[in-house]
């Protein structure tokens, strides 16, 4: 739906996305499209997009939405725990589990009637801290150990002042010793502010 797409981009470009993807098919580029699960905006559109996709070859991750930055609307009122997603669309196809793994933390399905891969990213519902070896490097040097955590190293400065690849090394080796346990992030009423103030955008992926 164009108009969904503009709502949630803010920008009405849908016709140039679905270009790029078509275009990078043509090149031969592996594709999957990520898909955060909102209630009561595109949930009646995932198995559209669900099909679209499979439909072409591509996989498909849904991920439940996660409490990163001040936003216009309230998460509360559009978080959908994907388990809610999953047995919803067991109604409509065959899901059936499978070990395909990318190192990340979707799970996934192969969808018999269709034969793509979906994938749930599950922060909230299924909490895969424990298995996460993700950091991220922001485009100011920053490398965050956990997307639900404000702990960062600062590499900008460290690689300013000239610091050979020893003590680049060590610096990340202490950086990923810090590397917590888990995210902090919480969605309900008592909690209105986010769990964390930098947004997704801020942060890269």
């Amino acid at each position: 739906d164009p108009n969904v797409f503009e709502r949630l981009t803010r920008r009405p470009l849908l016709p140039d996305v679905m270009r790029g993807i078509e275009a990078a098919a043509a090149a031969g580029l592996f594709i999957k499209i990520n898909v955060v699960a909102l209630k009561g905006v595109n949930e009646r559109e995932i198995p559209e997009i669900i099909a679209f996709a499979h439909g072409r070859g591509h996989d498909v991750s849904l991920i439940e939405v996660m409490p990163l930055g001040d936003v216009d609307e309230d998460r509360i009122d559009h978080y959908l725990p994907l388990s809610a997603v999953r047995d919803e669309l067991a109604q409509r196809w065959t899901l059936e589990p499978i070990a395909f793994r990318t190192g990340g933390p979707s799970r996934y399905v192969r969808v018999r009637e269709t034969g793509g891969r979906l994938g749930f990213i599950t922060p909230l519902t299924q909490n895969f801290c424990g298995g996460c070896n993700r950091v991220r490097l922001t485009c100011t040097g920053r490398l965050y150990m956990c997307l639900g955590q404000n702990d960062a190293a600062d590499f900008r400065t460290l690689m300013r002042e000239g610091a050979d690849d020893a003590a680049i090394d060590a610096a990340i080796d202490e950086a990923i010793g810090r590397k917590p346990k888990g995210h902090e992030f919480r969605i309900d009423r008592r909690c209105a502010a986010p769990s964390v103030a930098r947004t997704m955008s801020a942060t890269g992926g």
